[in-house]
């Protein structure tokens, strides 16, 4: 994680929608990595690295919204095989991936939930539409239906499903984080090439005092940013390197270091974002335009704070998790 940090950083400098499609595998290739069975890992993973080929997680529902223990779609046993029934809201990369990862609740015992991994050439799959999203638009996320999807009962994850996504998604947190710091550099640069050719008062607006201070304000939360995402990551590591690395991330959960790291780096791009695009130091206007590429890279900055947990939903769980004493969560 630690090497891929800057990586992702300079991929979502050319262009966050390609970064996110890029990395976001790591999502359910993670959990099966660590709750899949040794014949499930080697069957699909290995496979997946020799064709570079790409997987989706499908979590989400338009009813249950980020209360995931809400979704409806179900998973039944049927002898040795399981049968996967329902609609997934929001999905990246489905309609070309190797194979789908798919949260099911269970049909026998309400309160259980699968991690089901589901091959997308599986009869019953069909993508209802690609959703036409306002940034990152290299991406591709849809809306999928499963109907009577049948995989071997092996293809289930070992453990609560919703705990399982939990783990797997403090990888995919900390490297939508990361983009926010490869979108802020590109910002960045593009305020330098505005202002070394913007006049002001008959001077560069590289030599206007409140560019600069507005610049090294830029450079400061960068290198922040950028030092939270690699410290989030060296946890991560630790932690995915231990001998009982599947037992000790299935106990802990969602880590806050990824949590604060999606959320700071959210509410940080967007600053950054909206003071390049707005300030008449800066861009004035010509922010507001199609003229100039901030629009797209704030649009784009935008997603960190929406995707996988919007950030009201991240405060909560960081403050239930995290802030409220143990004796006294519920």
């Amino acid at each position: 994680m630690e090497e891929t940090v800057p990586l992702v950083s300079a991929l979502a400098y050319g262009d966050a929608g390609v970064a996110f499609s890029l990395f976001l595998p790591i999502l359910p290739t993670c959990m099966i990595a660590l709750y899949g069975s040794p014949e499930l890992r080697a069957r699909h993973l290995g496979r997946l690295v020799e064709e570079n080929a790409f997987a989706s997680t499908l979590g989400s529902e338009h009813d249950a919204g980020s209360e995931l223990a809400r979704i409806s779609t179900t998973v039944r046993r049927d002898g040795d095989t399981l049968v996967l029934d329902g609609r997934k809201a929001f999905s990246t990369n489905t309609d070309f991936a190797r194979f789908l990862l798919v949260l099911a609740r269970s049909a026998e015992d309400p309160d259980d939930y699968l991690a089901v991994l589901v091959p997308r050439e599986t009869p019953g799959i069909r993508v209802e539409k690609r959703w036409d999203v306002i940034g990152v638009r290299a991406s591709a996320t849809y809306e999928v239906t499963l109907a009577s999807c049948r995989v071997p009962a092996g293809n289930a994850l070992k453990g609560n499903g919703l705990r399982l996504l939990e783990n797997g998604l403090n990888t995919s947190r900390i490297l939508i984080g990361t983009t926010a710091v490869g979108v802020a550099r590109r910002i960045r640069h593009l305020c330098m090439d505005y202002a070394a050719e913007k006049q002001v008062k008959g001077a560069p607006l590289t030599d206007n005092a409140v560019f600069a201070s507005r610049l090294g304000q830029f450079e400061m939360q960068i290198e922040v940013m950028n030092q939270q995402c690699l410290a989030a990551a060296r946890s991560w590591d630790s932690l995915a390197s231990r001998p009982d690395a599947s037992e000790e991330l299935y106990r802990l959960g969602t880590l806050k270091s990824a949590l604060v790291t999606k959320m700071f780096c959210g509410r940080t791009g967007w600053d950054i974002a909206s003071t390049a695009s707005i300030a008449s130091e800066m861009f004035g206007g010509l922010g507001y335009t199609h003229d100039s590429p901030i629009g797209k890279l704030m649009r784009d900055i935008r997603y960190v704070s929406l995707v996988e947990g919007g950030d009201d939903v991240l405060r909560e769980l960081v403050y239930n998790r995290y802030v409220v004493p143990v004796s006294k969560r519920a």
